[in-house]
């Protein structure tokens, strides 16, 4: 490394963010990536470990030590192919990652781990400031086609690797915009959305084909609202017409709470209410939208998902917000001795919950209670109940249950498999979580039971990280590429 005594030098440096105050006023992103020479003493700090545990944390497998050596060095460039050449969209990587990677850094264990994920987003916005984000169209063409149904983090990451191998590649989305999950999944104020727009310019460059609004399939029963879909394509067309296709869409059926009110006017899954703010901040009228302003908000829930929606909550004005988590409150600081390089369990504090919210641990809703008046048929409160954990096992401390004011209800548990639809229409047999059964091993990796029909991402594995739907769309087109062309070039 080029700075041996790096790590005993310097401190890990937070990259700039606006206060939570200022913030909460808008819909952009907050947070400022690290100047050239704050990113550079940064890099410094990596310590030439030997084994770098930090590959082997990172879903993608950057070449972490390699591009922190050069960002040190402000070989920016360099850094940009070097990190480029395990990862098509580290803009996306670099803000919403949770960065398992500093988890398993070596100097994580009696430090402050490298601010890898800061690197990783100085020099992705650095190679788009310098215009050093190109197209890069394959030199030949091989005749063969692909489908790729889904447009999120797996599906964009196949589509690009297979459009670069020489494949003709058209990408269906069922709705109105390119981008999944990541368009109308995460909010604006932690990815803006013109990252994705100017990706999808670069892939139409490279010879990637976009259909959005077409829906493959039939509409399945209790489709979502998000689900704007104005034409569909049957299976069968695909398969026709195409060499081979992946399913790549995103694991969208949420868990639900069927608790006494459940079908109270003002309880909602948070996948109705996050899309449509996203919506709105792109220019979109949305009648009837979802809001939080002025009411106590509850969130059931204590992921991302669920801090997703504090923060919008918090930015549309509620009058309280809420967060619910059925499991204990972890430890403020986990025992590196134990749990290191693993993602360890610890309680984590988002920018959205420095915003504003109560956080409630080890505690169950038990029932959604009515108002009366004009109120009724909407909920206004929750019964809940304190939990003891007992040998893994939640159980109600008894004289627990208290009433707590909840206007607007949002469950965000997390999502139990992909909408049934894609698969039930293509036939593809399911694992026992409702996922498509396929392997990501040896021969075959990624195919599906159904003859050259393939999948990845969430579709295959169950909700997860982008980081892991890049990899696995990236593998995916590797996998597919072999399939057509007897052998591949593309990375695994």
């Amino acid at each position: 490394m080029g700075k041996i005594t790096g790590f005993m030098e310097y401190q890990r440096l937070q990259e700039a963010a606006e206060p939570p105050s200022e913030r909460v006023k808008h819909y952009r992103e907050f947070v400022l990536h690290l100047t050239d020479e704050e990113a550079g003493i940064q890099g410094a700090r990596c310590m030439d470990c030997g084994i770098p545990f930090c590959m082997n944390g990172c879903p993608v497998n950057n070449i972490i030590p390699d591009f922190n050596d050069l960002v040190y060095r402000q070989d920016w460039r360099t850094a940009l192919d070097t990190l480029h050449s395990t990862n098509n969209f580290p803009e996306f990587t670099g803000r919403v990652c949770p960065a398992p990677c500093e988890a398993a850094c070596t100097l994580n264990i009696n430090n402050d781990p490298v601010g890898i994920k800061s690197i990783e987003h100085a020099i992705i916005d650095k190679g788009w400031e310098e215009g050093w984000v190109a197209p890069l169209p394959p030199a030949r063409k091989t005749g063969k086609r692909v489908a790729v149904v889904g447009s999120g983090p797996a599906g964009l990451a196949c589509a690009q690797q297979l459009a670069r191998a020489g494949h003709d590649v058209t990408v269906y989305e069922k709705n109105d915009r390119i981008g999944g999950l990541l368009r109308y999944g995460i909010p604006d104020f932690k990815m803006e959305k013109h990252h994705i727009d100017r990706r999808i310019e670069q892939m139409r460059a490279e010879g990637v084909v976009f259909r959005p609004g077409v829906r493959v399939g039939r509409r399945p029963l209790g489709a979502g609202i998000n689900d704007l879909a104005r034409e569909a394509v049957e299976p069968g067309e695909l398969l026709a017409e195409f060499d081979a296709v992946v399913l790549a869409g995103g694991a969208e059926v949420p868990r639900d709470l069927p608790v006494p009110g459940r079908e109270l006017a003002g309880v909602h899954f948070a996948m109705e209410f996050l899309p449509q703010q996203n919506r709105v901040v792109a220019g979109d009228r949305v009648p009837g939208q979802i809001t939080a302003t002025g009411k106590h908000v509850v969130v059931i829930g204590g992921g991302d998902t669920g801090s997703d929606c504090v923060g919008t909550s918090n930015r549309h004005g509620a009058r309280s917000v809420t967060q619910f988590e059925l499991l204990p409150q972890p430890p403020e600081h986990e025992n590196k001795l134990l749990t290191w390089p693993y993602w360890p369990i610890k309680l984590r504090t988002s920018s959205s919950h420095e915003e504003g919210c109560a956080r409630e641990f080890a505690i169950a809703t038990k029932e959604f209670i009515a108002g009366s008046g004009k109120d009724k048929g909407r909920v206004k409160q929750l019964k809940t109940v304190r939990l003891e954990w007992k040998d893994g096992k939640p159980v109600e401390v008894p004289g627990s249950e208290q009433i707590i004011d909840a206007d607007l209800v949002l469950l965000a548990m997390g999502f139990v498999s992909p909408a049934g639809g894609v698969l039930d229409a293509f036939g593809v047999a399911k694992d026992a979580r409702g996922n498509a059964n396929a392997t990501t091993d040896g021969p075959g990796c990624y195919a599906t039971n159904v003859a050259k029909v393939f999948a990845a991402g969430d579709m295959r594995r169950g909700q997860s990280l982008v980081v892991w739907a890049i990899r696995e769309g990236r593998q995916c087109a590797r996998a597919v590429d072999e399939f057509l062309m007897g052998s591949s070039e593309l990375p695994r």
